[in-house]
């Protein structure tokens, strides 16, 4: 790769816009879902596909029911996405997620979570 491409993807990286939102990590066999956000969405759900083909936990929480009922028992459903506007900094977006976060909290407060 030369300099001149090297740079012009730092500076695509850079410059992306990020989606990010609320989604929960649910077992398909008992209906309890995990609820969590992320800035990064699509890394997230990477991770998750990660986890189950090397079959380990997503996350501590899950980690009883991820040996009784095994990683394929688990699904990644993305509940609500927000996309990083131009004029936002992270931290605003950060913010934003976060109080969509709470909204869905709210939203599932009679669920069983984990």
């Amino acid at each position: 790769m030369e300099k001149q491409d090297r740079r012009d993807a730092i500076a695509a990286y850079k410059a992306r816009k990020n989606e990010g939102g609320v989604f929960c990590i649910r077992n398909t066999v008992t209906g309890r879902a995990l609820l969590n956000w992320a800035v990064d969405l699509k890394g997230s759900e990477n991770r998750f596909s990660f986890a189950q083909m090397t079959d380990l936990c997503a996350d501590n929480a899950l980690r009883d029911d991820w040996k009784q009922y095994g990683c394929k028992a688990f699904a990644f459903e993305v509940l609500e996405s927000i996309k990083q506007k131009e004029t936002q900094t992270d931290k605003e977006f950060r913010d934003d997620v976060q109080t969509l976060y709470a909204l869905w909290q709210e939203k599932l407060a009679g669920q069983e979570l984990y």
